[in-house]
């Protein structure tokens, strides 16, 4: 009779065991796909509770036709124009010799040929003037970044929002742009109109991380994308090699494991950062950017950063203005019954131990006005930082 109590005891603890791991997986599925617990348990359950899988199945149920409007607009509109030109071609010549209708594919569309689409603009670093050669090399010089959680898993004006990035971008024309919670949709979106930029992608599903690389200034070596044997979140690290101005850079981007009690693992993902950062050759500059979801104990618990890092923002003083990054308070994109304001998004630098230093020079947040649809681009605030090399 004793046995057949303990072993029904220890059938309870193993029952509520997987109770309690399950209802965690539905709380990080539904956070991190914005659904809720039934859509989650939905899709854990079909994918036999692999993370991994249950997300994919989601990402790929629901994110394809997100721009689908969006290109139905855009090819309705070419045909409207292409008819306008045609008609204009057949009577614009009196001389009865008919013009040639070129039937070429829609034309990629440049960055720097577009407007922003905020309700009120952002004013741009002055261009260097014509006044010296001198200034003008010193300008050319400066390595530009912008790091961007882009927040594509919320669908909700992600088409508006994606063409607000592309505003940004045009506005400040970075050399490099770290971006974070991409989907294939997305960035498809973006390779449409950053012709300019070479595209390179922590992955090709679900949601990933991504560098976009400005062709004309910086020119790609390799890459690669280093696994996090532990996540439950699709994250992992992506490194680009390049050369900016006849110097090496290793470019990193990831979006280390969300949530709060994701501590342990987001701790564990970090290390491999460092890791990778200490590793790179000597003659390297190191930029990393990222959406790190970190607390600054954190950082203490994994023993800091290693030496010869710095945390870009406190190297520029601390600066109280480009502090949160994440701020419930002042951006209304997700809905939350308490306020939140954190220092998630950081820029790491190791400069290179022989040739020209590269040093921090300036940090602002971007993305802090409302688009005419009336949200801001991300639910995060991106970063624009420049470098003297």
């Amino acid at each position: 009779m004793s046995n057949t109590v303990v072993s029904g005891n220890h059938i309870d603890q193993q029952m509520s065991a997987l109770e309690e791991t399950r209802t965690s997986l539905c709380d990080q599925f539904a956070s991190i796909s914005g659904s809720d617990s039934a859509v989650a348990q939905c899709y854990l359950a079909e994918n036999e509770w692999d993370m991994e899988r249950a997300l994919n199945s989601f990402f790929e149920a629901h994110m394809d036709s997100v721009f689908d409007v969006e290109d139905a607009e855009e090819t309705k509109e070419v045909s409207a124009n292409k008819r306008k030109e045609m008609n204009s071609s057949d009577t614009a010549d009196t001389s009865g010799t008919k013009k040639k209708f070129k039937t070429d594919q829609m034309a990629c569309i440049d960055l720097t040929a577009e407007e922003p689409t905020c309700s009120s603009s952002v004013i741009p670093q002055e261009s260097p003037t014509k006044s010296g050669v001198t200034e003008s090399n010193a300008e050319d010089s400066k390595l530009s970044v912008i790091s961007w959680n882009v927040d594509g898993l919320d669908t909700l004006g992600l088409a508006e929002r994606a063409r607000g990035l592309c505003s940004y971008l045009a506005l400040y024309t970075p050399d490099v742009v770290f971006l974070q919670e991409l989907i294939p949709s997305y960035i498809q979106y973006l390779k449409k109109r950053a012709v300019s930029y070479l595209f390179v992608e922590g992955s090709d599903e679900g949601y990933f991380t991504g560098i976009m690389l400005k062709k004309s200034r910086v020119k790609l070596l390799e890459s690669e994308i280093i696994c996090y044997p532990t996540t439950q979140m699709l994250r992992n690290l992506l490194v680009a090699q390049v050369t900016f101005s006849g110097q090496k850079l290793y470019l990193m981007t990831s979006h280390l494991e969300s949530c709060k009690n994701q501590s342990e693992e987001r701790m564990k993902q970090l290390r491999v950062v460092f890791q990778n950062v200490k590793e790179a050759p000597e003659d390297a500059t190191v930029i990393f950017a990222g959406d790190t979801n970190l607390r600054d104990s954190e950082v203490v618990k994994v023993g800091g950063l290693p030496p010869g890092v710095c945390d870009v923002w406190e190297q520029l003083g601390k600066q109280e203005h480009c502090r949160y990054t994440w701020d419930t308070k002042a951006n209304s994109n997700k809905t939350v019954p308490y306020v939140s304001r954190c220092r998630f998004d950081r820029i790491f630098l190791r400069s290179a131990k022989t040739g020209p230093k590269v040093t921090p020079e300036r940090m602002a947040l971007v993305g802090m006005e409302k688009l005419d649809c009336g949200r801001y681009t991300s639910d995060h605030w991106g970063i624009y930082c420049t470098f003297n090399t």
